[in-house]
């Protein structure tokens, strides 16, 4: 619970969206693909500045 509780507001609530209030199995894949998308587009502008 100490890693959600020093997380950003704003990923607790997409996380509670995720939990509680989304309702299909193709909005959950659209959503997993755009986090993805973002994570690996920001992973490789860390990389480069490294």
């Amino acid at each position: 619970m100490k890693l959600f509780d020093s997380l950003p507001k704003s990923i607790k609530k997409t996380l509670r969206y995720i939990n509680q209030d989304l309702d299909s199995l193709h909005k959950l894949e659209e959503l997993q693909a755009t986090l993805n998308h973002y994570i690996e587009k920001r992973k490789r502008q860390l990389k480069k500045g490294s």
